[in-house]
């Protein structure tokens, strides 16, 4: 099939779908243009494309802001809405991003298929890599592929990196960036080359990146990251690669506005809006103070993929891994007048993931199994802002503690007959969640006393997800295809739903319910996927339409407890029982105006509604059939890519559609155009055939005073979402050298 086979047009032909896959990624069967942007793909052993490709082309074309941001690289595919506070890619964990609707914090991000993820919040750390060291990025946004480790689930899909694992050639990159607020980023990489005849090969890389924010006082940064990695044959037959990357970041927050702040003309009046830059000397207002809101964040990782072919029919993988996560977050609470809260992680990770393969003619299986033991130690300690500055003030929440474990066996089966491929799998998924002891905090000495009405029992989490896939290539140019699959995330949210009993504590008590029966209202939230497209191509254009539709359920949701009452008023908290539906069509279409000349074009349509309505306050608010919160109906990124000698010339558009901050479709956020734009010119024969590159961007040309994040979860009521403005007209200039 045409999409499929090499093209003697434009490299810059391909703006259609996305991604290699895991290891053992067949790109030479594909035999796709090195500079296409996106390009179809599936996992290894499998026959249908069920996913997309983002080539490192394709991030680069996304600018500055993709180098250090994993959902930056991916932003102009449909299907994805990705907001961000500033945009420099280094203002972190304050992103809203969502894929078809559902948060990208319930879908999974991984590393040659190795989980990434933690927790509070929970979910993908989207900011640990520099991604002038990835290859491509794999996409898959309906089904996922059983060999993924998925973490916490994969509701919000699954990304897969893929590394550019040292070279075997030597060579090195020097690249430096600079621009608006004072942003620098230097990155610098060295490839050995092979080094003896055993193939021997190495690579290291450092970064240094920092910017000012936008508004207000304080800094992004300095994000500092290394990266190693090493390719040892063993023979024809075996192959172990290593790879550790190590990121160390700081940052001050942004404060965000409420609803009021930015309806009814009050966007421009507020545009500046951020903490405090000085001390008042009131609690109340200093919990407001830029300095005192602010966070580290401190990441190692390390893994192998190892892979031994016994024969021509079976072939090994493993895929042992480590990781760790060090980070704390001071941020201010209205709670007792004024307080500042420290949020603490400390997490750790490891297991191992493996697999054999066999091929039996035109079929291909797989058999494997994913392990990992996880310690996550999270919790909040207060402190009361005093005239001398910071005083302990205790424990707020004990939230998570203990060892859990995750069990998933898995198998795939793929084929084909002629014009027709098909495929199938099947994974089973067990968490087992630890136990965890309920404290409270000593009012006078801080320390903390055990509370047995907050304690958490010990719970398996088990899910089947199957799926089913196949394709049919009608001729030269068409393809059909369909795909299926069954999507999850394990429970998550525990921090909000403890505080919760910690909060209201003497009102559960009295009516003799324990934090363990809220608990017991927590289980899986599940998703059935269905995906039916076309792919086309002529000599002109091509085009790539999706339907996808999607039945969400046991979705976590708030409701109202007439046992537990406050001020006469029930008290709200989460349980998974909501159910919600989605459908839409994403579309992907070139159309080649010429050699030189091309117009790309992705727009996405998407419904996304509540099933029920939801009680709050003991009250039912009406928001059956309404959007989910934060989803527009309607988006699209399209540009133009014109290549003229040595330059390329990309002016881009990006639009976003109406959307909700709460979850009965009160609090409207409008609709926005944003227009972006980048010269590049690249001197290929620079220095005894070193490659030199210059690129200058434009984000937010006209500079739009417009809202990018609305942080809210899906059951959010009206006025109680979060908005952060998104960042004006920005100038960045990279030069960048590779050897």
């Amino acid at each position: 099939m045409i999409p499929f086979q090499k093209t003697s047009l434009s490299p810059y032909m391909a703006i259609g779908l996305v991604v290699v896959s895991l290891h053992a990624v067949e790109l030479e069967k594909i035999e796709i243009e090195a500079d296409r942007l996106i390009t179809p793909t599936m996992q290894a052993n499998e026959t249908v494309y069920t996913g997309s490709e983002v080539t490192q082309k394709g991030m680069e074309l996304q600018g500055t802001k993709a180098t250090t941001n994993v959902y930056e690289a991916i932003g102009l595919l449909p299907g994805i809405s990705v907001e961000t506070p500033d945009s420099s890619g280094l203002a972190i964990e304050q992103s809203s991003v969502r894929v078809r609707g559902v948060k990208s914090s319930m879908g999974a991000l991984s590393v040659e298929g190795v989980p990434n993820y933690g927790g509070n919040p929970i979910g993908p750390r989207n900011y640990l890599y520099d991604m002038e060291n990835m290859e491509s990025i794999s996409v898959y946004k309906g089904g996922v592929p059983a060999d993924i480790g998925t973490g916490v689930g994969s509701r919000g899909g699954a990304i897969t990196l893929h590394p550019r694992w040292a070279e075997k050639e030597f060579g090195f990159d020097v690249t430096q960036s600079i621009g608006s607020n004072d942003y620098t980023k230097s990155y610098f990489r060295l490839d050995s080359g092979i080094l003896n005849e055993s193939g021997t090969r190495f690579s290291g890389s450092l970064s240094y990146a920092e910017a000012d924010k936008f508004r207000g006082e304080g800094e992004l940064g300095p994000r500092v990251n290394g990266n190693v990695s090493l390719v040892q044959p063993l023979g024809d037959k075996a192959t172990i690669k290593l790879w550790y990357n190590h990121n160390d970041q700081e940052q001050h927050l942004y404060r965000p506005l409420t609803y009021s702040q930015i309806s009814n003309g009050n966007l421009s009046s507020n545009y500046k809006t951020d903490y405090n830059s000085a001390l008042s000397g009131v609690a109340s207002k200093d919990i407001y103070y830029y300095d005192y809101n602010k966070g580290t964040y401190k990441n190692d990782d390390f893994l192998s993929v190892i892979t031994y072919h016994l024969d021509d029919t079976f072939a090994l993988n493993l895929k042992p891994y480590y990781s760790s996560e060090d980070t704390q977050i001071d941020q201010g609470v209205t709670s007792n007048g004024g307080r500042i809260q420290k949020r603490t992680r400390d997490i750790e990770r490891y297991g191992i993931l493996s697999e054999i393969e066999a091929t039996f003619g035109d079929i291909k299986t797989v058999l494997g199994y994913h392990y990992e033991n996880s310690s996550m130690d999270i919790s909040t300690q207060n402190y009361a802002i005093t005239s001398s500055g910071l005083s302990y003030r205790g424990y707020g929440v004990v939230g998570t503690s203990g060892t859990t474990y995750i069990n998933t066996p898995y198998m795939k089966v793929s084929g084909k007959q002629g014009d027709f491929n098909w495929q199938g799998g099947v994974k089973y998924f067990k968490f087992e969640d630890s136990d965890s002891l309920g404290y409270t905090t000593n009012s006078t000495t801080y320390a903390l006393e055990r509370a047995s009405d907050l304690d958490r029992d010990a719970t398996d989490y088990t899910i089947v997800l199957p799926t089913l896939g196949a394709s049919y290539d009608v001729d030269a140019s068409w393809q059909l295809y369909a795909n299926y699959g069954k999507n999850f995330i394990r429970p998550y949210s525990y921090m909000p739903l403890m505080t919760t009993c910690n909060t209201y504590r003497t009102q559960f008590q009295a009516a003799g319910v324990t934090a363990q029966d809220l608990f017991d209202g927590y289980g899986i939230e599940k998703s059935d996927n269905f995906d039916v497209g076309i792919r086309y191509k002529a000599d002109l254009f091509e085009i790539s339409p999706t339907l996808f539709y999607g039945k969400h359920k046991d979705l976590l949701t708030t409701i109202s407890d007439s046992r537990v009452l406050s001020g006469g008023k029930p008290i709200n908290y989460q349980q998974n029982i909501g159910k919600a539906t989605s459908y839409g069509l994403e579309t992907e279409m070139n159309v080649y105006m010429s050699d030189s000349l091309i117009l790309f074009v992705n727009p996405t349509y998407s419904h996304f509604t509540y099933d029920e309505d939801i009680t709050y306050l003991g009250a039912t608010m009406a928001t059956k059939d309404n959007q989910i919160v934060d989803t527009p109906k309607w988006m699209a990124r399209t540009g133009l890519i014109y290549k003229v000698g040595p330059f390329e010339i990309i002016p881009t558009a990006r639009y976003l559609g109406e959307r909700y901050g709460d979850a009965t479709n009160n609090n409207k956020g409008d609709a926005c155009w944003l227009f972006d734009g980048q010269i590049v010119n690249t001197q290929k024969n620079f220095y005894d055939k070193a490659k030199l590159k210059v690129a200058l961007e434009i984000n937010n040309i006209f500079n739009k005073k417009y809202i990018s994040v609305i942080n809210a979860s899906d059951d959010t009521m009206d006025g109680a979402a979060s908005y952060y403005q998104g960042a004006p007209r920005t100038i960045m200039l990279t030069m960048g050298v590779h050897f």
